[in-house]
């Protein structure tokens, strides 16, 4: 099991940790929300939960409960640009619907 960030992803966490002046990396996860049952949660995370599963990608840490992992697994965060337009985006194989407007999916 793994959730990885794209190189352009991590250089743009680890730029904003430094802006930010603290922060150990990046938290993600679900929630439940939307017309498709879950939606995506990403925050900086300022220390770890005791519950959280830990991975390193590009030397950015990625914490993630372990509740959301099943969700997650073998996602890949990416930072892109397009346009005006910039911000993450969730490369995940596990999601069989998404809902019209890019809020929710379900697995």
């Amino acid at each position: 099991m793994a959730v990885t960030l794209s190189e352009k992803a991590a250089k743009h966490v680890s730029s904003y940790l430094v802006k930010r002046g603290k922060g150990i990396g990046l938290r993600l996860g679900v929630r439940t929300s939307g017309c498709s049952g879950v939606a995506y949660k990403l925050e900086f995370a300022d220390a770890a939960d005791p519950d959280d599963i830990e991975f390193e990608s590009h030397g950015v840490k990625v914490l993630i409960d372990a509740k959301s992992l099943p969700y997650l697994d073998g996602t890949e965060l990416d930072y892109t640009r397009e346009g005006l337009s910039e911000g993450f985006k969730f490369n995940n194989p596990n999601v069989k619907d998404a809902c019209g407007c890019g809020e929710s999916f379900n697995v």
